[in-house]
């Protein structure tokens, strides 16, 4: 009971911070910097939409909801790659590990690096470029501690380290997550969880690409000089999910009174509120076969422009779809998972995710 009081304070903070600080405001779209920390970087729950907030666990929970990473078995490790919008040549490498540390709790790092390609240089005088190309480079680095406090309830938080370059100019902050998440129900079936993600100080630019080179007009001394950049905030949100587990053809084992079933469905729903664009709502459906085999969908909808891809604020049209096949390594319980999720978009050819992963 006292658990539950604890739930609820916290769901209810969490609303009110909707309604008073992350309420979806299109008239502030572009404001915000440093939007690839709204890139999900692991490949499961992409297919689900990002809706799996509450059921999130192991590394893919450190991007949603980082609670979910205290449910980490032993020691986890993934590798993803993402071919982000097709036909942009961007590419998204991705490696994370988790380790539990017995009683204590669980500590994870992960590491999302973004390529570009590689593009001209241009100039005032060569607008066309033709003296060289460079390649941004975006990095971010996350270190992460969960703890399940009691065998319903648990906690964590993450530092988030954000670098941006290009050849002459660099942006670097820091950034925090935070989340809980609560079990309950036959066979903890029901999932409740809420997170609070990219908080931080603002960021600007700085490096030799803003400085210029001025001659006074009255006395012709030259001087080299910077530009002022402007400061930017990071685009937090608010998390709030839940989900549901239906256990088909099922049956009760009498000496443990488990619920016993080769079949699984989630289903999955998502409140996102973001503070610089408009708000989303997720729903997804995960079909589990004896913990070996997955396939999900989803459907991700935004707040005022609902089914208008006219007036979508992101590239996204909505579905996504994914599967998972996982193979047992031994009798220790280890297994080797290969995932792949694809997201429709309405330019480009949609975003095609591949990873794997290793749990121990």
């Amino acid at each position: 009971m006292k658990n539950m009081k604890i739930i609820i304070a916290l769901f209810v903070a969490g609303v009110l911070s909707v309604g008073n600080t992350f309420a979806g405001n299109e008239d502030r779209a572009g404001e915000a910097g440093a939007s690839q920390l709204l890139i999900n970087p692991w490949v499961r729950s992409v297919g689900f939409g990002g809706a799996n907030t509450a059921s999130a666990i192991g590394l893919e929970a450190m991007n949603l909801n980082v609670a979910g990473m205290a449910y980490t078995n032993k020691t986890e490790v993934m590798v993803t790659h993402k071919n982000w919008l097709k036909g942009s040549d961007t590419k998204i490498n991705s490696f994370g590990l988790t380790q539990k540390l017995g009683e204590v709790g669980v500590l994870g790092i992960s590491l999302m690096s973004i390529s570009f390609g590689e593009i001209d240089i241009t100039t005032v005088d060569l607008p066309e470029g033709g003296v060289g190309t460079f390649s941004p480079s975006y990095l971010n680095l996350d270190v992460a501690y969960a703890k399940a406090f009691s065998d319903r309830i648990s906690g964590g938080i993450v530092l988030r380290i954000v670098s941006e370059s290009i050849s002459n100019i660099t942006s670097r902050g820091v950034a925090f997550n935070a989340g809980v998440k609560y079990v309950t129900g036959e066979n903890d079936r029901i999932k409740f969880g809420i997170a609070l993600n990219n908080v931080g100080p603002t960021m600007s630019a700085s490096g030799e690409g803003l400085t210029f080179t001025n001659i006074d007009a009255n006395t012709n001394i030259i001087s080299t000089q910077e530009r002022r950049a402007a400061s930017y905030q990071l685009p937090s949100l608010l998390n709030i999910g839940a989900t549901y587990d239906f256990y088909l053809a099922a049956s009760k084992d009498s000496s443990s009174s488990q619920i016993k079933s080769n079949h699984r469905l989630t289903l999955a729903g998502n409140f996102t509120a973001n503070s610089f664009t408009n708000d989303q709502y997720r729903l997804g459906f995960e079909y589990g076969f004896k913990n070996m085999f997955m396939l999900r969908a989803a459907y991700v909808l935004e707040s005022t422009t609902w089914f208008d891809a006219n007036k979508r604020t992101t590239a996204y049209t909505g579905p996504a779809f994914g599967g998972s096949i996982v193979a047992p390594l031994g009798k220790g319980g280890a297994t080797f998972g290969v995932h792949y999720a694809y997201e429709m978009t309405e330019r480009f050819s949609g975003t095609h995710s591949i990873g794997i992963r290793l749990d121990l």
